[in-house]
């Protein structure tokens, strides 16, 4: 099997990944990739085994990317300078790379995913919240609540669902962020009880 001078994995995920921001994350494939190097399918596989494997590796790069970019925007911040420069690192992101964004969001294997930067951005996200004093369940409720939003907004925003109408779409996310400090701050997830057994 020849192999093109200076292919390499982690040249192919880097393209794959350009790729993705240019015709979108569902359209990877190694063919596709292969066609942009103007090399038969049948080298690239001395460096990635399939499709799935390259998008695997692509999901990989984009959680590290994220996670580096919140690490940076949070450092040395507290509170809502926290909140805002994280969701700020994320928004960026999204619109930056709108394919390594889906990419982020790909299936990976238990395994797989444990040993990804996921957790570590999941552990960013728990640090900003750490300004809050949350308390369990809170902070996990706070943690879903904030990708829930972050990833509403960036996602109907890329998709060009707020071009048309007022106010900008830039004052409805200071709105957002101004809406979730305060309820973070108010923390008043309600304190269930276990009503005892009438009978």
């Amino acid at each position: 099997m020849v192999v093109r001078p200076g292919l390499s994995a982690e040249r192919l995920v880097r393209a794959g990944a350009e790729l993705a921001d240019e015709v979108g994350f569902e359209h990877v494939t190694v063919s596709e990739l292969a066609r942009r190097f103007d090399v038969k399918v049948a080298s690239l596989y001395s460096h990635v085994r399939n499709s799935h494997d390259l998008k695997t590796r692509i999901a990989l790069l984009a959680l590290d990317e994220l996670a580096d970019r919140a690490a940076d925007a949070v450092a040395g911040r507290a509170g809502r300078d926290a909140l805002t420069a994280f969701a700020a690192a994320y928004r960026a992101y999204a619109v930056e790379h709108p394919g390594r964004y889906t990419a982020a969001r790909f299936p990976l294997d238990p395994e797989t995913a444990a040993a990804s930067a996921g957790p570590r951005n999941a552990r960013l996200t728990r640090a900003v919240l750490r300004g809050y004093g949350l308390t369990e369940p809170a902070e996990t409720h706070a943690v879903r609540l904030l990708g829930s939003v972050f990833h509403g907004f960036v996602s109907l925003e890329t998709a060009g669902g707020f071009s048309h109408s007022a106010p900008p779409a830039e004052e409805t996310w200071t709105w957002i962020l101004d809406s979730l400090d305060a309820l973070l701050r108010a923390d008043t997830t309600p304190q269930r009880t276990i009503e005892a057994d009438p009978s």
